[in-house]
């Protein structure tokens, strides 16, 4: 088993993942293997690397491509650098049919971006996802926790300002 400090975590972190796993038999560490990703890829800069998803196996007592499987799978977890804001866009039937794919273009224009990039600054990760949940209000968009429904060109335009004035305000 691997030493939590292996992970490169926060004191505070590490104690989560203790409770997280002291949640769970013994023999099935693995059940705790989605909350334990979410709370390392908070922790090191947004993204999962192969020695932390190598770690994180060690740590639940499961193979490496376990870890993988789970990591690629999921959109959530991120497996190469992102941006402060990941953009995730609906790109499923219901969407689709009401404006996603024009919203995608829209949205690689304005960032300069194509989807699966991050921009220059930093800033925002285009991803396209399939299904989050929320047919009745497509199309649809998440970033970080927050949905944003409803998408036109305009309210993109105003959730983009805001968030780039939140940030130079946090600085």
């Amino acid at each position: 088993m691997t030493n939590l400090q292996e992970l490169s975590i926060s004191t505070e972190a590490a104690e989560n993942v203790r409770r997280i796993i002291s949640q769970y038999p013994a023999d099935k560490k693995k059940s705790a293997l989605l909350p334990v990703l979410h709370i390392v890829q908070n922790e090191t800069e947004g993204w999962l690397t192969i020695n932390t998803m190598d770690n994180v196996a060690k740590l639940l007592e499961i193979t490496p491509i376990e870890v993988y499987e789970v990591a690629t799978f999921y959109s959530m977890y991120h497996i190469e650098p992102v941006g402060k804001h990941v953009i995730e866009v609906c790109q499923t039937g219901p969407c689709m049919i009401c404006g996603s794919e024009k919203l995608v273009h829209y949205l690689e224009k304005k960032l300069g971006i194509l989807v699966g990039q991050t921009t220059p600054d930093g800033m925002f990760t285009l991803k396209t996802v399939e299904c989050l949940g929320a047919c009745g209000y497509a199309p649809m968009f998440q970033i970080g926790e927050t949905y944003y429904e409803n998408l036109t060109e305009e309210k993109v335009d105003q959730i983009l300002d805001s968030l780039l004035s939140a940030t130079s305000s946090n600085i």
